[in-house]
């Protein structure tokens, strides 16, 4: 799978760069032939962020869980029942009353206590909290899928169709599909449906070609600043692999097997570089 990996990405960073410099974009796939489900993001942000994965260990209250992020705060991760998430940014909301921003590391505490959907986004009812620009995306190893969003000082729930779910940087709840412009959301869907039309079954390096229709090849903004994709990241939360590609550099690649790496007694800090 890495050498797969590593000839698609070797050519799409020389084919694409569209899209906002930081919009993030993530996939929930499952292959209609095998009931295999992959999970596919593209972090996009400035490259002089220290991003790092942090493996933490199973106790006696806490689930196994690994999340990538920066600043002690989870961007996304996945735990050892197969629920994973993610966010993406999305146009600045009204929070629903009696809400606020999330406190402390709260993608952490959702993998640590959560093993399906429905109690992830229960979790984020238990503390009152509401994004007021983003929207998060939960996905289990049941085939349940959902994004959070938060609109006009509401919160609504998106469910997978079919066989998948993508989120880009509009408002899914907000947006008629006959009006969806977004180019990256658009390339992924028109790749997904193409896989959906084949005999034979779907793959994690398939999805990730897919997602990879979305990535941001790094450029700087008019202070200097460099940005991009920060790292893509492919979850076959079936069989509980875990493969990471750090700014588009397949040199950069980090994969693990992600059931040994949760039957450790030790924390772990990997650090992107």
């Amino acid at each position: 799978m890495i050498k797969q990996l590593r000839f698609f990405l070797v050519g799409i960073i020389f084919l694409l760069s569209i899209g906002n410099l930081f919009a993030c974009s993530v996939i929930y796939y499952i292959d209609e032939a095998t009931g295999n489900i992959y999970v596919v993001n593209n972090e996009d942000y400035f490259y002089d962020a220290e991003a790092y994965l942090q493996i933490q260990p199973r106790t006696k209250k806490k689930l196994a869980r690994l999340w990538y992020g920066w600043d002690d705060f989870a961007q996304g991760g996945v735990n050892e029942a197969g629920l994973f998430f993610d966010g993406a940014v999305t146009p600045k909301q009204e929070r629903p009353e009696g809400y606020s921003g999330p406190k402390g590391n709260l993608g952490d505490r959702i993998l640590a206590y959560c093993k399906t959907v429905d109690e992830a986004i229960a979790y984020l009812e238990s503390e009152k909290v509401a994004l007021d620009n983003a929207h998060m995306m939960f996905g289990d190893r049941f085939g349940n899928a959902k994004v959070v969003e938060w609109v006009n000082g509401k919160r609504t729930v998106v469910s997978i169709k079919e066989n998948r779910l993508v989120m880009t940087n509009f408002n899914l709840s907000d947006t008629a599909p006959d009006a969806i412009s977004c180019p990256r959301y658009l390339a992924i869907d028109q790749e997904l449906l193409r896989l959906q039309g084949l005999e034979t079954p779907v793959d994690l390096k398939m999805v990730g070609n897919a997602g990879a229709k979305a990535v941001q090849t790094p450029r700087k903004t008019a202070e200097g600043r460099e940005g991009g994709t920060l790292y893509s990241s492919f979850i076959d939360i079936t069989d509980m692999k875990f493969v990471l590609v750090y700014k588009l550099d397949n040199s950069k690649m980090t994969q693990l097997d992600l059931k040994a790496e949760f039957e450790k007694r030790k924390k772990q800090k990997i650090p992107l570089r």
